[in-house]
């Protein structure tokens, strides 16, 4: 039996991937080719973003692992079968870059160094009022392993973090809203969550509050930001993610003043680490063991 990489890649990702994957797994068969391969002996798919109905042709597929922590356009894809176990990846030096983004997010916003940004691009000279750490509330929106390491590390940096599941709720959500002065939102993708920043979420933010999207841009209505932030209800949005990435030249995020635009860059997965993970779920299969972070396609997570 073989171990198939498939995805959608940079240049020169594949290759990079496809040697740390033979060195975590050198017992297995990995190939990132199908020509001139048994695509019945394929039994595990190593996923990065496949083409739609890439995987419909390999009858033999016992799991599908992905690379990536969210599997929203994996279950998007009318082609992926329906039976088989999906894992996401769960990896701890993801979870600690995904802190740091957020670490620098939401100390920035705190310290106000992306207005002093805009105050140098007019060569105005202006001390702001400094709060200390632990006056700053900051809502952690998904509390899943990322949102988790994101919640300790804030903690860890004196700030006052307090979580939010979906499953708590919208009437546990606005009086959090209304009372946070950033709002990280690490949130899977989810039907219940799609456009879930709409009008009504940033109205019932505190006014002048920051946005920190690290999650996936379907969460946001684009208007709906762009018109909170022209007036003021939301003083400044760091966003990672988008509908439609790259974002599109003539999009207004790129020259709105108020926001930060990040390339999909807050937490990428590194097959240094990422490739152990793999390995570890290809060996519980092969075993026989129960498969470590198995999506549940219900939720959607």
């Amino acid at each position: 039996m073989s171990v198939f990489l498939c995805g959608q890649w940079a240049a020169g990702e594949a290759s990079d991937w496809l040697a740390h994957l033979r060195r975590a797994l050198p017992e297995e068969t990995v190939v990132a080719d199908l020509e001139g391969v048994d695509r019945a002996g394929i039994d595990i798919a190593v996923v990065a973003n496949p083409p739609p109905g890439s995987l419909a042709s390999l009858p033999g597929l016992r799991l599908i692992q992905s690379l990536w922590a969210g599997v929203d356009r994996l279950l998007a894809d009318p082609g992926l079968p329906p039976h088989l176990p999906l894992a996401r990846m769960v990896d701890p030096a993801m979870n600690a870059a995904m802190a740091e983004t957020a670490l620098w997010a939401v100390l920035a916003l705190h310290r106000g160094f992306f207005a002093y940004a805009r105050q140098q691009q007019v060569r105005h000279w202006q001390a702001l009022p400094q709060t200390r750490a632990d006056e700053w509330r900051v809502a952690v929106l998904g509390m899943g392993q990322m949102g988790g390491a994101v919640a300790a590390r804030l903690r860890a940096q004196g700030y006052t973090v307090q979580g939010w599941r979906a499953s708590d709720g919208p009437a546990a959500l606005q009086p959090l809203l209304a009372t946070s002065h950033t709002v990280v939102n690490l949130l899977p993708l989810t039907p219940a969550t799609r456009g879930l920043l709409d009008a009504r979420f940033f109205a019932a933010m505190a006014p002048g509050a920051g946005l920190v999207n690290l999650a996936r841009g379907a969460h946001v209505v684009d208007a709906d930001l762009l018109a909170a932030l022209d007036a003021g209800q939301v003083s400044h949005a760091v966003l990672d993610v988008f509908h439609t990435e790259p974002l599109p030249p003539g999009h207004a995020f790129w020259s709105h003043p108020g926001v930060t635009v990040l390339p999909h860059a807050a937490a990428q997965t590194d097959p240094r680490s990422a490739a152990a993970v793999v390995a570890a779920n290809v060996r519980a299969l092969r075993a026989g063991r129960p498969l470590a972070h198995q999506v549940d396609r219900g939720r959607g997570y």
